[in-house]
């Protein structure tokens, strides 16, 4: 049976969290955000962690080379065998050379790079609309789902804030990012054949089975 080896790209706000944990459930794929795997890795103080750790301490950017050798602890792991989903990784246009370098060298490949697109103005939306309680980080939307009594959380009476990651001027400098550091990485999958685009502006079922589809063609090509 083919590995199904998958990368999920798109801008802040596009809805790649929601789409992850459905095609995690979809296709049983262990989900690896690259966030999150190197707070766990710092946290467990393993030599990799205090690596990426003496850099985060310095207020440095975590090299490439290093991110890289964490995400591929995981790849290498007996639960991504058959496959693997990965989510803010690759960010840049090297990290996305240096996976395919070290996937080249264990003679794995990626099966595809899934792009979630959204303007903009509807990412600028999504997220400065978010608001979330100061109490337990319960999420509410003011537009999509707001709460009964404004500034107030439904579930704990705590306030709610805006974060300033939500921030209209915080997310335009976000989009920024995104657009010079990982549109180049699509671009560099799409030259290699791999890119699959997805219109994220449709509602999430949709969205999920435009997506569902996709994955379902490309695991059977890699069976057949």
């Amino acid at each position: 049976m083919g590995e199904l080896n998958l990368i999920l790209l798109g801008p802040p706000g596009a809805g790649k969290g929601t789409q992850a944990q459905r095609l995690v459930e979809d296709f049983d794929l262990p989900y690896y955000a690259t966030g999150d795997i190197l707070r766990e890795a710092v946290k467990n103080g393993s030599e990799l962690g205090k690596e990426a750790k003496g850099y985060m301490d310095e207020g440095e950017l975590v090299p490439d080379e290093v991110i890289c050798r964490v995400i591929m602890e995981r790849v290498d792991s007996h639960e991504a065998e058959d496959g693997f989903l990965l989510d803010g990784f690759p960010r840049t246009l090297g990290q996305a050379k240096t996976l395919d370098e070290a996937l080249g060298r264990r003679d794995r490949r990626l099966t595809a790079a899934l792009l979630i697109e959204a303007p903009d103005e509807e990412v600028i939306r999504r997220l400065s609309g978010r608001r979330i309680c100061v109490k337990n980080q319960h999420l509410y939307h003011v537009e999509f789902d707001p709460p009964k009594r404004e500034g107030v959380c439904d579930q704990d009476g705590s306030r709610l804030i805006q974060r300033e990651d939500d921030k209209p001027e915080t997310v335009k400098k976000r989009l920024e990012v995104y657009r010079r550091e990982t549109e180049p990485v699509a671009e560099h999958y799409e030259e290699r054949g791999l890119l699959r685009r997805f219109d994220g502006t449709r509602p999430a079922a949709e969205v999920h089975d435009h997506i569902r589809a996709a994955v379902a063609t490309l695991k059977l090509e890699e069976e057949l």
